[in-house]
């Protein structure tokens, strides 16, 4: 059986450097904060083409933390995507503000901007593009701050959007994981950036001295020294992670032809899609060919029960790509013949 992602097999490629870096630092006596994770900081802020970088628990504290940050909470709208993890809207309502669910484009499911525009009201007060499978999604025209969602972009061109802040996920199954759970939040702005890290860090102003910020009362959020060893351990990987990833993707397409869900040139194919109008009975057949699939993202954000008095908009352009998207095998360290198992299992199936 072919497995859908092989994580013993992904984590062998940098074992040794991992493994080394781990134990450099356990022996440093740097667990939390230190100069290894001011690197990583300054590293993966400089990967995205932004000035700061603020490492955090996870991807969805990243989006809080932004939004907190920002001031935006209750009686503010923030306009999402509707195809996406549950992540993006529930970040949304743990700031306290009104996620709106708004359709994707007709051939990609990457947020619709005219929808996004046509969505605006007096209470919006920023909207979220989310750059999903790596694929960046285009920024609508609004006169509102505009937030990536860039946890499944990292590794994209142009990087992670161009927002005033992006929020970024290191958990282990994406492109760059840690050992564990971790995020980092990217931006220019300088004193958005001290908010942002304030707040991780129960709104310290200085020693033993603390406040709310933005009227928020911040927490205990941050990324620890040993996942940002690791995250260090595994940049230099990252092209050649990159490059593997859209290799596999060229042989698929040439399978699948317009099946493909398109991708930009530059993407780093973080997930890799198809579109099938029979999705079940298809999955039935690969799977019987020996080879596994997932489905990225079974139902839009406009039928999740946790957002039922939120407003919406026509979504059927996301009602249809989630009915019909198939996520094949594609990871950097794949087996040829795993490789090839999958080439000819399309070809019998489809």
């Amino acid at each position: 059986m072919v497995p859908f992602l092989n994580m013993q097999a992904r984590y062998a490629r940098t074992a040794a450097a991992v493994e080394a870096a781990t134990l450099a630092g356990m022996r440093s006596g740097y667990y939390i904060g230190g100069p290894v994770l001011k690197a990583a900081e300054e590293k993966v802020a400089a990967l995205t083409g932004r000035r700061h970088g603020i490492g955090v628990a996870n991807g969805t504290v990243a989006i809080t933390q932004i939004l907190e940050a920002m001031g935006i909470g209750a009686g503010d709208e923030v306009i999402v995507p509707a195809v996406t993890f549950f992540a993006t809207a529930g970040a949304v309502l743990r700031a306290g503000a009104t996620p709106v669910v708004v359709d994707v484009l007709p051939d990609r499911p990457l947020m619709d901007p005219d929808a996004a525009a046509a969505a605006l009201s007096p209470r919006t007060a920023a909207v979220m593009p989310v750059h999903l499978f790596g694929d960046v999604c285009p920024h609508p025209t609004v006169p509102v701050p505009v937030i990536d969602d860039a946890a499944q972009a990292v590794g994209a061109a142009p990087a992670a959007g161009k927002g005033l802040a992006a929020a970024l996920s290191f958990y282990p199954t994406k492109i760059l994981g840690v050992l564990g759970d971790g995020g980092m939040v990217v931006c220019n702005d300088e004193d958005l950036s001290s908010r942002i890290r304030r707040l991780g860090f129960h709104g310290q102003l200085g020693p033993h001295l603390h406040d709310r910020i933005g009227g928020v009362m911040g927490g205990n959020s941050r990324l620890d020294a040993l996942a940002a060893a690791a995250l260090l351990a595994q940049l230099p990987d990252l092209p050649v992670r990159i490059a593997e990833r859209q290799a596999i993707a060229a042989r698929y397409d040439a399978v699948v032809s317009d099946r493909a869900v398109p991708r930009d040139s530059g993407s780093p194919v973080s997930i890799y899609c198809i579109r099938h109008p029979d999705r079940d009975a298809f999955r039935e057949r690969l799977l019987a060919a020996g080879v596994s699939s997932a489905v990225y993202y079974p139902r839009p954000l406009s039928v999740q029960p946790a957002l039922a008095d939120c407003p919406r908009h026509s979504t059927v352009n996301a009602e249809r790509f989630c009915a019909e998207a198939v996520a094949l095998p594609c990871y950097e360290g794949m087996p040829e013949e795993d490789i090839a198992a999958v080439c000819q299992a399309l070809g019998d199936c489809l």
